[in-house]
């Protein structure tokens, strides 16, 4: 059975978690808000504690707009395009399947296709400067979110036509971008959330066996965050140093 103290301090299911608040930036048509991305393995759902606004998405079955308001739980899967629009005051608690694979980079921006096609060009519009200052905001919105709202009005406009071809075509360029990370995303999958299922596995085989040794060790945690108003994605990202998670994160 996979055990030991550490093991223990993972949120349930070993999910990733922040608090986001849209970028309140006008973007080109005329909305306000983040950088439209996809996640390739990573389910992510949204949980509504404030304001309202929108999570507008495409995926094969078109493009919706998703209203979001106090108490709406919202979530995608992977392949599926997000991007958060700001209405009023908006703020949501992300909850990520797989904590530790979107901050080792299992998200894309949708870029033009040139930029996709361009692995070094790709890196360089989404690369941020470190820190909270005027410098990484200038950063994440030109041009990272601008270039990423792009892309992502060409994909809607073709997908509202009934062309699916250009948004099958970034989810290729999306993965073709990520393949050589996969190794690293499998050895934070084994340790988290594989082990997490596993070690259910385990403790119910010990209660069928009578064993309730594993309840010896129960205990409480607390965490506060680490880093507030952070750069990430879709706005402005408060940020938990939890097992499981790299902080600076680079997306969401």
């Amino acid at each position: 059975m996979v055990s030991g103290p550490a093991f223990d301090a993972l949120l349930p299911g070993a999910v990733g978690l922040s608090h986001l608040s849209p970028y309140d930036w006008e973007a080109a048509d005329g909305l306000c808000g983040g950088s439209p991305h996809l996640h390739l393995v990573c389910t992510e759902a949204y949980v509504v504690t404030g304001g309202r606004g929108a999570v507008q998405t495409l995926s094969p079955d078109g493009y919706r707009d998703i209203p979001l308001r106090p108490g709406t739980v919202a979530w995608f899967t992977p392949g599926t395009v997000h991007r958060m629009v700001q209405g009023d005051g908006l703020r949501i608690t992300v909850l990520m399947q797989n904590s530790g694979l979107p901050e080792a980079g299992d998200a894309v921006f949708t870029f033009p296709p040139e930029v996709l096609a361009d692995p070094d060009r790709y890196a360089a519009a989404a690369r941020l400067p470190p820190g909270t200052g005027p410098e990484t905001a200038a950063g994440a919105r030109r041009p990272r979110r601008d270039l990423a709202v792009e892309g992502c009005l060409g994909l809607r406009e073709a997908l509202v036509a009934g062309d699916t071809g250009p948004y099958r075509e970034f989810q290729r360029a999306a993965a073709r971008l990520v393949r050589d990370r996969v190794p690293v995303w499998r050895e934070l999958w084994r340790a988290g959330a594989l082990a997490a299922a596993e070690r259910t596995g385990a403790q119910l085989d010990a209660l069928a066996d009578g064993d309730p040794a594993h309840l010896g060790g129960a205990t409480a945690y607390r965490a506060e965050p680490s880093r507030l108003g952070g750069f990430g994605m879709c706005g402005w990202r408060d940020e938990y140093a939890l097992l499981g998670v790299t902080v600076p994160y680079g997306g969401e």
